[in-house]
């Protein structure tokens, strides 16, 4: 089975026989962000490098959009929609609510947090978990907020 960036590689080639230039641009943008962190990191490209390289960059874009809808722009919106729509393709499934919630209770259990001065505690220990690439830690951070005294 190809890795998530070896099908956006692919993905990049289709685009570019078909002629979709808006595709194309988008895909190759999004390689050219995965093989700076690549560099940067001085890492091999992976799996798990693609998709965080892939998350923040549709981070941006939706941060991005909160500012176009201040201005009135939703010519950029709708932009910034169609490329989110297309990046999300690479990104694995995340965990649901309930599940993200289960799994949070369950680390506080073991770290054993009591307070919210704890929260980094518990957030560190999510990132250790087997299921860290797909947790979403913003929506994370909000329940441990509420489930710590």
């Amino acid at each position: 089975m190809p890795s998530i960036y070896e099908t956006l590689r692919a993905n990049i080639i289709v685009a570019m026989k078909a002629r979709d230039t808006a595709t194309a641009t988008i895909l190759r943008t999004a390689d050219a962000a995965i093989q700076r962190s690549a560099m940067d990191q001085n890492k091999p490209i992976d799996d798990a490098l693609t998709t965080t390289a892939i998350r923040k960059a549709v981070k941006n874009l939706t941060d991005a959009n909160v500012e176009f809808e201040k201005g009135a722009r939703a010519d950029l919106v709708a932009a910034n929609l169609v490329e989110i729509a297309i990046l999300e393709k690479y990104l694995p499934a995340g965990l649901d609510a309930a599940k993200l919630e289960a799994l949070i209770v369950e680390v506080i259990a073991a770290t054993g947090a009591a307070s919210k001065k704890e929260m980094g505690k518990v957030i560190a220990a999510l990132k250790q978990r087997p299921e860290a690439g797909i947790i979403d830690f913003g929506a994370a951070s909000k329940i441990v907020q509420s489930k710590l005294p």
